[in-house]
């Protein structure tokens, strides 16, 4: 191989471990990131959205969703 191209094998060698290297770091960092924001806000569910509400917000927005469905 003449030393020109061994060079740019190198080259293209050492790039693509760099990319290789940076991505995996990124995907890592990004799901540790991700277990720690879940740890520290844990996902809301329906239940916790509604214990918030009182009888009478509830009975309000299931008249709007019944009045909204009659119009469309």
């Amino acid at each position: 191989m003449s030393p020109m191209l061994s060079a740019g094998v190198e080259l293209m060698l050492v790039g693509m471990g760099t990319v290789f290297s940076f991505l995996t770091l990124l995907v890592l960092a990004t799901s540790a990131m991700s277990r720690i924001l879940q740890r520290v806000f844990p996902p809301r569910t329906d239940a916790d959205d509604v214990a918030g509400l009182r009888e009478e917000e509830i009975a309000a927005i299931a008249v709007a969703i019944q009045l909204h469905q009659r119009v469309s």
